[in-house]
């Protein structure tokens, strides 16, 4: 993905975010609790590692801009709510009914905040940033992602 953009490689991230709650729900459909538990196991450690590396880039430039400040605020809370989340999930029985509730709600917030990044947060801070700012951010995003990776693997 030479010369991609932050915006191409946070979205390939969020595709592949999606991706894994389609395999969640395939893995619980077919009552593959192993499968389910492994794949959830990868989506809080691939969360964990994008949100890191997407503070340290794309949110770190936005906070140093009055005109995206309030964005980049409002996307860092986001991740904390769903860290938060993920959190309380680890602590519950897994796949119990009470996992379930915590998960679903997870989902749903999780799902809200890309949508939104995608939809607003991201053309605006387009406006605001040179396509080489957007591909330096790019790069710098590609050589944080497996340092992020590797942290959140060794936390779990």
């Amino acid at each position: 993905m030479a010369n991609a953009t932050i915006f191409d490689r946070l979205k390939q991230d969020h595709d592949a975010h999606r991706q894994l709650f389609a395999k969640m729900a395939e893995a619980d459909r077919e009552k593959d609790e192993a499968r389910l538990e492994k794949l959830f196991e990868q989506f809080k450690v691939e969360v964990s590692a994008h949100a890191a590396a997407e503070e340290e880039t794309l949110y770190a430039t936005m906070l140093s801009r009055p005109d995206l400040r309030e964005d980049a605020q409002h996307s860092v809370s986001e991740h904390k709510e769903i860290d938060d989340y993920l959190e309380e999930l680890s602590e519950l029985k897994f796949n119990g009914e009470a996992w379930r509730r915590e998960f679903d709600k997870m989902k749903k917030r999780y799902l809200h905040h890309i949508e939104e990044e995608e939809e607003e947060m991201f053309p605006d801070a387009a406006k605001d940033l040179s396509a080489a700012e957007e591909e330096k951010l790019g790069k710098l995003f590609a050589k944080r992602k497996p340092a992020e990776l590797e942290r959140a693997q060794a936390a779990e």
